[in-house]
């Protein structure tokens, strides 16, 4: 087991303007295999996050339409970020304590990974049935 949060997190983050449509955040999803995206403003810095579940419960299932309303429509915008040398247990506690299953990694104002569930899951415990699912390669 590692101890601090750059061990687990995952770096493969992709970022997104405020403006963006869902449906190109939704394909860029699908293109990167992954389920979220980090907002950022026009200055770039990081100021939402927005996961698949957003866009359909959040946006479609509210009547948007995905070519028209934005990110900055349905990003969550009350986030908590996490240090790269913060604990693991920190991490975990954090998540617990927020009901969160994603926090991004902020180093320097900058955002350099996201440290999911599903990460500390393989960490703590890779036979779990959530680490094993973590573990796995993405379905397509």
């Amino acid at each position: 087991m590692t101890t601090n949060i750059r061990d687990v997190m995952t770096t493969n983050i992709v970022r997104l303007g405020q403006d963006t449509p869902l449906r190109q955040a939704a394909q860029k999803m699908r293109d990167s295999a992954i389920g979220d995206v980090l907002v950022q403003d026009l200055e770039g810095a990081l100021c939402g996050i927005v996961t698949d579940r957003d866009i359909v419960v959040r946006g479609i299932a509210e009547g948007m339409d995905p070519n028209e309303a934005r990110l900055r429509d349905i990003a969550s915008t009350n986030m908590l970020t996490l240090d790269p040398d913060a604990s693991v247990e920190a991490a975990v506690k954090c998540m617990q304590d927020n009901a969160v299953r994603r926090v991004p990694v902020v180093q320097k104002g900058k955002c350099i990974g996201i440290v999911s569930l599903g990460d500390l899951a393989v960490d703590r415990d890779r036979r779990s049935a959530l680490g094993e699912i973590s573990a796995a390669p993405p379905s397509n």
